[in-house]
């Protein structure tokens, strides 16, 4: 799977949906959400949010977009994909709740 590399950043990408379904067991990447990861995944949401996107967890009383994001990255629901690009050319796409983070 290789790709141009127009946007993007770090060699990370945000995708909506992946290529192709490959198990963890066989990435060759770390099964960890970088901290650019993460700013970058919670910039892009809390942006969605802010555009009116339907929040993925319950919202009592808050309206800082940055801090659904937030709750919504706690909770494994963000609905996005994560692009791993390697050396070679070739990428992973982690899904968010296949990676490890605290």
């Amino acid at each position: 799977m290789e790709v141009e590399n127009n946007d993007i950043e770090n060699g990370v990408q945000i995708v909506a949906e992946a290529d192709a379904t490959v198990p963890v067991s066989q990435k060759v990447t770390t099964p960890y959400l970088t901290k650019y990861e993460r700013a970058r995944i919670l910039g892009t949401r809390a942006l969605q949010l802010s555009m009116n996107a339907p929040p993925m967890v319950e919202v009592p009383d808050q309206t800082d977009t940055l801090q659904i994001a937030l709750e919504e990255l706690k909770q494994k629901k963000i609905p996005l994909i994560i692009r791993r690009f390697l050396p070679s050319g070739k990428y992973e796409d982690w899904r968010l709740d296949e990676l490890n983070f605290d």
